[in-house]
């Protein structure tokens, strides 16, 4: 690079040049004695890649995961071998299920060492072989920029997701002459004109139709031309599992998401709907309530229009009427470019239905105790800045903010389809860290919290202060709430002890703050922006409501127990 491009260089250095050469902006890593020449390599391009320095490889590929959810670029995260790499395991299993580009190098053995049982030895072409698009290994210095420069196509190519890189020790140090490669410039696939047609066709032949948007990548471009071509037709538009950021929950043809946790309203007019049109998502089990919610043969009265950028995964296990495959950007081009609808929807009457349910949905119920965190979340969303990126950690409390809070155009949200906690925490450092100028806000249930809530001294080192509100009841509340339906009242293995999270960011020199009460949420939330510092906010929730939906007494009630707690 800079004219040395094929002036020898040791094999970190290509490396670190590979990253720079592909337009890395930061790489997140825990630190390894079976990459230090990588790191060597990266402290020569410090001006051009920012190294973060994390505390737990879970952490750090979730934070690159965050990265690569908000950019549409592969995140990078750097792990050692053996124990590093099964840590960094569950972000993989996150971007692969999310769809999310992203690039895990891991060092590695030296490469005549192979098949003894080394010290920290670990095949991850077997190891990985299920959970990434693409595991290689690179044990020739020569083909760094060949293998690395893949890595990044396929991260990127037809449906996103991870790929690994496993670097030998001693190929880090070889010296090569070879020039660096730079990203292909490769036209999206776009849709065929003729399939637009026939989408169009099956519209017009529709009397309910929904529109179920997925998937990763999207530019706020596409989400701009996507929600004006929806709100032109009058078309009522539901979200996938966590992608509430692909829509503008404040619209009339919102209708909510179908995910984990789904209204049954939404479940029901789904279930109605003669067309679905599903654009990015894969229709996956989440979304498909269990795969109950179509007709996987498509041969009823339901058509399914499916619009995804691999086309291995169209009709993988529903049959579409329709299948179209085009990148997401591109197919969002190409809706623009459709003929004007002519007069009103027939489907109004329909539209202004699926809404209602989901207005409904989200009113705030009466809920016992001095906190109604219903009330609280949308007291919260009223003070929020327009581009708030939020993270969001698995668990109950997730199913909150879903129901009672609405997404808007600007705003983000990320969070892991696979159900993996402890993802909200490195996530929102992650975030903050990308967008520095922005509000990013994780939110995470206290067994999230403890699961890599010590990444909060990530954000401190790094210079960035995302703002965490941890939602405590003292139990690991999803597997307590089917613990309570299947053997009511026999509590076993399910119950927590915290500290107090306030104290806790207070020990980093954070703000904390403890809500308890109606009214506490929004004026600890503005005191903690004030700060200027990381924050964790520690809501106490009632724990008898262990869903937004029933209490613990609703449970045992109708699970026949009848048990005292």
């Amino acid at each position: 690079m800079d004219g040395m491009s094929t002036a020898t260089r040791t094999g970190g250095q290509l490396l670190a040049d590979a990253l720079v050469a592909q337009g890395v902006t930061h790489a997140f890593c825990v630190p390894g004695e079976s990459y230090l020449d990588l790191l060597d390599g990266l402290y020569a391009n410090q001006d051009k890649v920012e190294l973060v320095t994390c505390r737990f490889e879970a952490g750090a590929v979730n934070m690159a995961e965050a990265h690569g959810k908000l950019t549409g670029r592969p995140g990078v995260a750097l792990v050692t071998r053996g124990p590093g790499a099964c840590h960094a395991a569950i972000g993989v299993h996150i971007a692969m299920q999310d769809s999310t580009p992203l690039v895990l190098i891991v060092g590695q053995i030296p490469f005549g060492e192979t098949d003894r049982e080394s010290f920290q030895e670990v095949d991850y072409r077997r190891m990985f072989g299920s959970v990434a698009k693409w595991v290689t290994q690179i044990d020739d210095a020569a083909r760094i920029p060949e293998l690395m420069a893949h890595a990044f196509d396929v991260a990127t190519s037809g449906r996103p997701g991870p790929v690994v890189v496993a670097i030998s020790e001693e190929m880090q140090k070889a010296r090569v002459a070879v020039p660096d490669i730079g990203p292909a410039e490769v036209a999206s696939a776009y849709p065929a004109p003729a399939a637009m047609e026939r989408m169009l066709a099956l519209l017009d032949q529709a009397e309910r139709p929904l529109v179920v948007l997925g998937g990763s990548r999207w530019t706020q471009e596409s989400r701009r031309l996507v929600r004006e071509f929806c709100v032109a037709r009058d078309l009522p538009v539901a979200v996938g599992f966590r992608r509430q950021s692909l829509y503008d929950g404040t619209l009339p043809n919102y209708a909510g998401d179908l995910g984990v946790g789904a209204d049954a309203g939404l479940v029901a007019k789904a279930k109605q709907a003669d067309l679905i049109l599903a654009i990015g998502t894969r229709i996956g089990e989440p979304v498909s309530q269990g795969y109950t919610l179509f007709d996987m043969a498509g041969q009823g009265g339901q058509k399914i229009v499916h619009v995804y950028p691999e086309q291995a995964e169209i009709g993988r296990v529903y049959r579409p009427a329709l299948g179209i495959t085009a990148e997401i950007n591109a197919f969002a081009a190409a809706l623009a470019k459709l003929p004007a609808p002519q007069g009103a929807a027939r489907w109004s009457a329909w539209t202004r239905e699926v809404h209602a349910a989901r207005v409904k949905q989200a009113e705030a119920p009466d809920y016992a105790g001095p906190l109604n965190l219903a009330r609280e979340l949308q007291a919260l969303e009223k003070v929020l800045p327009k581009d708030t990126i939020f993270t969001c950690d698995a668990g109950n409390f997730a199913t909150w903010p879903n129901r009672f809070m609405h997404m808007t155009a600007e705003q983000e949200f990320l969070g892991p389809t696979n159900g993996a906690m402890g993802y909200a925490v490195p996530a929102a450092i992650g975030a903050k860290i990308t967008y520095p100028d922005r509000c990013c806000i994780g939110l995470v249930g206290d067994g999230g919290a403890l699961m890599t809530g010590q990444e909060i001294a990530t954000a401190f080192q790094a210079g960035v202060a995302p703002i965490v509100l941890v939602f405590n009841n003292g139990m690991y509340g999803t597997i307590r709430m089917y613990q309570e339906r299947a053997y009511p009242g026999r509590v076993s293995g399910t119950k927590l002890t915290n500290p107090d999270f306030a104290k806790f960011i207070e020990s980093f020199g954070g703000h904390g703050e403890v809500v308890e009460k109606d009214g506490e949420l929004v004026p600890a939330f503005q005191r903690a922006v004030a700060s200027g510092k990381p924050a964790i906010i520690e809501v106490r929730v009632n724990p008898e409501q262990v869903t937004h939906r029933a209490t613990i007494a609703d449970l045992r009630a109708q699970a026949g127990g009848g048990k005292k707690h």
